[in-house]
């Protein structure tokens, strides 16, 4: 498979992009944000898990974001194979998504 080939999943109100299909979210976290366009919001969040996380042996990113009655649900993580500190890596992805500047670029981008 090419680097830039990214499996992009549509259903009722949710697109997810991910690095391989089926899905999995061995690890993951999730946060809200405001409503934007859902795939451009899904790539800019999956190129910062890839970059925090990108050390992390076997690791295939996978974004989904869903409408909600408050925003965008995101979910971010992925499939992980192998052992690995999963406390340790939800911690990284909670960072990602939390820090206000990720945030406030993320939404400028993607509306």
């Amino acid at each position: 498979m090419s680097r830039a080939r990214w499996h992009i999943l549509r259903e009722a109100g949710a697109v997810c992009v991910a690095r391989r299909v089926p899905v999995r979210f061995d690890i993951a976290a999730e946060t809200v944000l405001p409503r934007v366009g859902k795939l451009r919001l899904a790539h800019q969040v999956r190129q910062d898990i890839w970059r925090a996380l990108r050390r992390l042996r076997g690791f295939a990113p996978a974004v989904k974001v869903s409408e909600r009655a408050d925003g965008l649900h995101v979910r971010a993580g992925g499939q992980v194979d192998g052992a690995i500190p999963v406390a340790r890596a939800e911690a990284v992805l909670a960072r990602v998504l939390a820090d206000p500047d990720n945030r406030a670029r993320w939404v400028r981008w993607a509306q």
